[in-house]
């Protein structure tokens, strides 16, 4: 599966140290009218239920009809975890509840003075993490949070795990996947990433490309959750230009269990 990340021209600037442009292959934005350029290969799609903590982000500027898509999930009643590039406009619908896409059970606008982003972000790589903060939801069978590894996985690598992503990109056809696609994918150490990408920071987290299985230039913000235990690991940040030549990327979770306490409240 290629999930299709969300990139915006104000969004990460951070040069590759290797053949790769993986941190922002720029896309242009799309409209509701409009299909994203993208797509999602070797994905499933997932049953009903299968991730009631995931949501779909339509990111909005004021006075343009155009909304970029992303994702991101949930981990508390009121907050929403997602990548900080989706956070640089005026305001997301959230999608809760449903695996049509933009069809949730219900949406929330919530605009800019409610996110938070890492204060690192973009002067340092591996800072791509961000949060919303929500109006009240209540937990029902399709819609739930995610837990956080526990403060004691804090310095866990997680490698050779395998964990599920899920996201609605664009298809083969262009047009925006309407049902949530998953697939599942391994956890590479960083020194393995780095045989593609030159250099990744710490706190970046990779999954190996098997079977044509890659994150794509649209879905940023979604979740990495491990299979077993389910914990939220990673988010979605980067792949190779192409979707072709390179492990997918994620901001590493383990590593601002702090950051996401102190703005929260929200520990394990």
């Amino acid at each position: 599966m290629k999930l299709f990340l969300l990139t915006f021209a104000a969004a990460l600037a951070l040069a590759s140290a290797g053949p790769f442009d993986f941190r922002t292959a720029q896309l242009p934005r799309v409209t509701i009218e409009e299909t994203p350029e993208g797509r999602i290969v070797n994905g499933y799609p997932a049953t009903e239920g299968k991730a009631p903590y995931i949501v779909g982000l339509w990111i909005r500027t004021d006075g343009s009809n155009s909304a970029a898509v992303g994702g991101g999930s949930i981990i508390a009643n009121n907050w929403v975890l997602t990548a900080a590039h989706c956070l640089t406009t005026d305001s997301v619908d959230i999608h809760y509840g449903s695996n049509w896409g933009w069809k949730g059970a219900f949406s929330h606008n919530v605009r800019r003075d409610n996110f938070i982003s890492h204060h690192d972000l973009p002067a340092e790589g591996g800072r791509d993490i961000g949060l919303i903060r929500t109006p009240w939801v209540d937990f029902t069978d399709l819609i739930n949070k995610v837990a956080l590894p526990s403060q004691s996985e804090a310095s866990d690598r997680f490698v050779d795990t395998w964990c599920l992503a899920c996201g609605w990109g664009g298809m083969d056809n262009g047009d925006l996947a309407t049902w949530l696609q998953c697939m599942e994918v391994q956890i590479i150490s960083n020194s393995e990433c780095e045989q593609a990408y030159g250099t990744v920071a710490s706190t970046d987290m990779c999954t190996r490309r098997t079977d044509g299985h890659s994150v794509c230039g649209g879905d940023s913000g979604g979740p990495l959750v491990t299979l077993d235990n389910p914990r939220l690991v990673g988010v979605i940040t980067f792949a190779s230009v192409g979707c072709h030549g390179g492990p997918s990327g994620y901001t590493r979770v383990s590593d601002y269990l702090g950051w996401i306490n102190d703005n929260t409240g929200v520990s394990y």
